[in-house]
C-alpha cells in the first residue's frame, strides 16, 4: 500500500513539473524547410511521360527525357 502511494505522488509530481515547464517555456517558432524558396520546374519525359525535375532531366532538341535509355530509345524510334 505504501508503494502505491509513493508511485502516485511521484507520478503527480512529474505531471505537475511537466505542465509547469510547458507553460513557462516560450513557444518555438515554426521553421520553414531549408532549401529553395520555390519548387524546381518539372518536365515530362517524351518517351514514358514521367515528370522529373528539370535539373535531373536530359534534353535533346526541344524534348526532355528521364534517363539516357529513354533518350536513346526515342532516337532509334525516330531513325537517327
Amino acid at each position: 500500500m505504501a508503494m502505491t502511494r509513493l508511485l502516485f505522488w511521484i507520478a503527480l509530481f512529474a505531471l505537475g513539473w511537466w505542465l509547469w515547464r510547458k507553460a513557462t517555456r516560450p513557444a518555438r517558432p515554426v521553421e520553414k524547410p531549408k532549401g529553395n524558396d520555390s519548387a524546381a520546374p518539372m518536365v515530362r519525359c517524351a518517351q514514358c511521360g514521367v515528370h522529373v525535375p528539370q535539373t535531373h532531366a536530359l534534353q535533346d532538341e526541344s524534348k526532355w527525357y528521364c534517363s539516357r535509355a529513354h533518350l536513346e530509345q526515342d532516337r532509334t524510334d525516330r531513325g537517327r
